[in-house]
């Protein structure tokens, strides 16, 4: 009868026992299968033949002439975490393979075994192996597309940010990013974990302002049975299941003033303790974090506690609002353009030339966020193949509550919004609209007044409001 077909392809397998059968038994089964097998009797052989070849699977006995295989184990854990090792012994007890597979043996053989036994046990510790290589090389390629190939930025203020992350990540030094809303700041951290040693790992984003305080502290800390009401079970938290990885720790001026103080302790020991616990746990996390507030006028006012700030405030990277870098509004704007045509599998070409103009001029008060969600907004709504500056100015009218922190409560103070908003976010366009007028008639102030329908007269006083005289307009002209 015919062998089954072997699904997995060779591999390099080490057999470390000191019993010639089951050297000679292990190697005609495995060598049937395809593999190249490789035998040896002692700790001292086996430490030296994993250190000259590369082997996916080990058999490694339990007991050998000169030493203990668990110690054996342990090395190869420390020095080959990757290679796959499955122990062989005649002295079966369940404390032996116990120990064994904490230590991070795969799967465990009790002498006498069969070569059914011995086969299955070789092909499922291998697939094992490769499946997590297999993940492995998925996340880092995952990760790999957030390297700053995918963060749009040709601004010197960028590069400049670029070349900070290039020296930090690989640290384990705690960052702190700083920057407006909608700047991009979970976008560069990702960046950050991309670069970092940690990459393998978890990257997990904890936004501190969704969060109640009691809540939040279950959220990283985790919590024991019964800690509070409606807590049944054991709940692990974020510096449990994040162990070896990076946290983000988005809008961080959010926290309370005693979950600041619990976050210090685990930066400052790596312990923590899980609310309703009576002991301590160690967590090894690297924390970045990120604000849009001031947080050294935070701790004058005594809203932010002082040693937590210096804490954070190893590495800081300032990340520029949109208006600071506006040469990049046209990479941005093509970008999200592409992107919102991939996910709405519509077939826009790009912008017109004033539109981008009028893109470029206008201030972005919600920053990269904003521009991505307007870019998103005309695909949706474009009829044409070519987004022209009449759509953009029709969907870039600013949220009535876009860039105010509260409600008016008198006239005077509804007077000043609405001064705010005109001057934030109407004048830009405003200018932009004259500017338009002008290229287009070349520069001769009647056409261009003709052109969009006003009078003269009042062309002329908008373009006095703009300072936009005859030399600063470049070709404007009375006829």
């Amino acid at each position: 009868m015919n062998s089954p077909p072997d699904i997995i392809g060779s591999a390099d397998i080490l057999i470390i026992d000191d019993e010639p059968v089951i050297q000679d038994g292990c190697r005609i089964a495995l060598s049937e299968k395809g593999h190249g097998i490789d035998a040896c009797g002692s700790v001292r052989e086996g430490g030296e033949a994993v250190q000259k070849k590369a082997y996916e699977l080990v058999l490694l006995d339990m007991k050998l002439p000169d030493g203990d295989g668990i110690d054996l184990l342990r090395r190869f854990r420390e020095a080959m975490p990757r290679m796959a090792v499955i122990v062989m012994t005649g002295y079966s007890t369940v404390q032996n393979a116990v120990q064994a597979m904490k230590l991070g043996a795969t799967d465990y053989l009790t002498k006498p075994f069969s070569d059914e036994e011995l086969i299955l046990s070789v092909e499922k510790a291998i697939a094992k192996k490769r499946l997590a290589e297999e993940n492995l090389a998925l996340r880092e390629q995952l990760y790999e597309r957030l390297h700053f190939t995918n963060i749009i930025g040709e601004n010197p203020k960028v590069r400049e940010i670029f070349e900070e992350i290039r020296k930090a990540a690989p640290t384990e030094s705690t960052i702190l990013i700083e920057g407006e809303s909608g700047t991009g700041k979970e976008l560069f951290a990702k960046a950050i974990h991309a670069h970092s040693r940690r990459k393998a790992k978890q990257f997990i984003v904890v936004d501190c302002s969704s969060f109640s305080p009691s809540l939040l502290e279950s959220e990283l800390f985790g919590h024991v049975k019964g800690a509070f009401t409606g807590a049944i079970q054991d709940k692990a938290g974020i510096f449990e299941v994040a162990d070896g990885g990076t946290l983000f720790l988005d809008e961080v001026a959010n926290l309370s003033w005693e979950v600041q103080g619990k976050l210090l302790r685990v930066m400052e020991t790596q312990e923590y303790k899980p609310v309703g616990a009576s002991h301590t746990r160690k967590t090894n996390i690297r924390i970045v974090a990120a604000t849009n507030q001031n947080l050294k006028k935070l701790v004058d006012e005594r809203l932010f506690r002082k040693d937590l700030f210096y804490r954070l405030d190893v590495l800081p990277i300032y990340l520029p609002p949109l208006r600071e870098r506006k040469d990049d509004i046209p990479k941005l704007a093509y970008h999200f353009l592409r992107i919102s045509c991939r996910e709405m599998n519509r077939r826009i070409q790009g912008f017109s030339d004033d539109a981008l103009q009028m893109l470029t001029g206008y201030e972005w008060p919600g920053n990269v966020r904003q521009l991505k969600n307007v870019v998103e907004r005309l695909v949706i709504m474009a009829d044409e193949t070519i987004l022209d500056h009449h759509l953009i100015l029709n969907h870039l009218q600013p949220a009535a509550s876009e860039g105010i922190e509260t409600i008016p409560k008198t006239l005077e103070e509804l007077k000043q919004v609405k001064h705010h908003l005109l001057e934030k976010t109407y004048a830009p366009i405003e200018k932009t609209f004259l500017e338009h007028a002008l290229t287009a008639c070349d520069g001769v102030i009647a056409r261009a007044a003709r052109r969009v329908g006003m009078q003269r007269s009042n062309f002329s006083a908008l373009m006095k409001k703009h300072n936009m005289s005859a030399s600063k307009s470049g070709r404007s002209r009375d006829s």
